[in-house]
């Protein structure tokens, strides 16, 4: 496993970006594709990288720590959309950024052409327990569902990395140390070597980094935090669909460095 320390200090190689200079590479309307790698993997990619991407600063900090509390219906409607394989599906979360004291409500849409919107208003306190009428009216205009259907149903901790390319078309997220806590079950899970990478492009733009994952014969593996999570830490719940995904990344995380033939 790469230490944090071994991280850090490659991380500083790279030129950093401000959250105002990355204004405008926000990509609310975006295609994603994801990775997903070992932890002594990181370190490679890195290296390879900080000539092409500059590292997001926050308080003089390149790893950033994300709380995220995912919002679902009773009978997990979000989460079952997406076992399903329906390609029109959304999730409700409240993300408070833990570093820059930012807290915001988060609608992710996916629509049937694969291109991911997210529409976000800012909170007070990650705290919601008596939404406000702004917010209340926010999840009834952007989402199909109301307040008095959701309810908090999982919380993801994890340490983030952000990139930036040179020319500003793509973002890159790296998150790893991930934590999944269930409210309902009371289960928590928790994959230590495991690293999710998520590009973040407007389109079909050149990309670095695709070329650095075929280098390391990285293949892309679609993978969400929330459903992964949800399978894991519900009991008997419909999982046939991502128990495939769930084997492979186990696998995954069980191959020696010396031995590794990527997914």
């Amino acid at each position: 496993m790469t230490s944090k320390t071994d991280i850090l200090a490659c991380l500083q190689e790279f030129a950093p970006i401000s959250l105002e200079e990355m204004e405008g590479v926000k990509l609310m309307n975006r295609i994603d594709t994801k990775f997903v790698v070992q932890s002594w993997l990181l370190l490679d990619i890195l290296q390879n990288a900080k000539t092409t991407y500059y590292a997001q600063e926050i308080n003089k900090k390149r790893i950033i720590t994300y709380d995220t509390m995912y919002y679902d219906t009773d009978d997990l409607e979000m989460y079952l959309r997406h076992h399903d394989r329906q390609l029109v599906r959304q999730k409700i979360r409240i993300r408070q950024y833990v570093e820059s004291h930012l807290n915001f409500l988060e609608i992710k849409r996916k629509n049937n052409k694969g291109r991911t919107k997210k529409k976000r208003i800012t909170l007070p306190n990650p705290e919601m327990t008596r939404p406000t009428p702004d917010v209340v009216e926010f999840i009834a205009a952007k989402s199909r569902y109301t307040w008095e259907q959701i309810s908090p149903k999982l919380r993801t901790v994890f340490h983030r990395i952000t990139l930036v390319n040179k020319a500003k078309t793509e973002r890159l997220t790296i998150d790893f140390d991930l934590v999944w806590e269930n409210q309902v079950s009371g289960m928590t899970k928790t994959y230590p070597d495991l690293v999710i990478i998520e590009l973040k492009r407007n389109g079909h733009v050149p990309s670095p980094m695709l070329g650095i994952m075929q280098l390391l014969r990285v293949k892309p593996l679609k993978i969400s935090k929330y459903c992964i999570g949800t399978a894991l830490t519900t009991p008997h719940l419909k999982r046939n669909r991502f128990k495939k995904k769930i084997r492979l990344i186990e696998k995954l995380l069980n191959i020696n460095p010396q031995n590794y033939n990527s997914l």
